[in-house]
This record gives structure tokens, sequence and C-alpha cells, in this order.
């Protein structure tokens, strides 16, 4: 009895079976598409060669044994340099190649550094000690 209640329930809804299995084909489809397209291209392996690096060439009007005294490094100086030339943070960290975080790091040591508590104190206090 339950058999033929099924059956005729198939029957009467063979237009909504239809569409559902519709539906599901094109969802599989759908899916099967969008991995394709979202899937990472294979990439060749590539050999990265480090490139040596040497210190910044300092500039002959700096002040060597103040930098040395003061302990700042050739970078913070790169920084202090740029510092001088009233770039922001994030100039800085373009003309320099480092995200702006790592500026923030090298200011707040050089401020260390310098015993100064700003951008303006601290380029004063460079040039007066011939830094930059």
């Amino acid at each position: 009895m339950t058999w033929s209640n099924y059956r005729f329930m198939v029957i009467d809804h063979v237009t909504e079976l239809y569409i559902l299995l519709i539906a599901g084909v094109f969802v599989s489809v759908g899916i099967w598409v969008g991995l394709r397209w979202s899937a990472p291209a294979v990439m060749e392996k590539t050999v990265l060669v480090p490139v040596p690096t040497s210190p910044p060439v300092l500039a002959q009007a700096t002040n060597q044994q103040a930098l040395d005294n003061l302990g700042i490094s050739p970078r913070e100086w790169e920084v202090l340099v740029e510092l001088s030339k009233g770039l922001s943070n994030d100039e800085i960290a373009g003309q320099l190649f480092v995200s702006t975080n790592t500026v923030k790091t090298h200011l707040a040591n050089l401020y260390t550094k310098l015993a100064v508590k700003r951008r303006t104190q601290a380029v004063e206090k460079a040039r007066t000690l011939g830094l930059v």
C-alpha cells in the first residue's frame, strides 16, 4: 500500500522532480567551473639568488664618530636622512623599500638614541651633531 502511495506521489510531482534534477546538474557544473577558474596556476620553480648587500656609504659630511658614539645603525641613519628631507613615514618606507612599521621602529630607536621626543627635534639634533 505504501508503495502505491509513493508511486502516485512521484507521478503527481514529476515537474518538481525534473526541476530538482536540472538544478542539481547546474549546481554541480557551477561548482566544477568555479573550482577550475579559481585554482592557482602552476608556477615554475624559480631559484632566488640572494644579492649581497653592503652597508650604505655615508656622506663625507657625516660625523662618523658621532654615529658610532650614539650607536646609530646604517639603516637608522638612512631613515634619519630621509626624515631630514621632510618625508612622511609612508614616503620614507617607499624610498627605502621597507614597511611603514619598520620605519616607525627605526624612528623610535632614533628618538631614544638622540634623546628627543619629536621628528623636528631629531632632525635639529642630527644637524647640530653633523649627522645629516
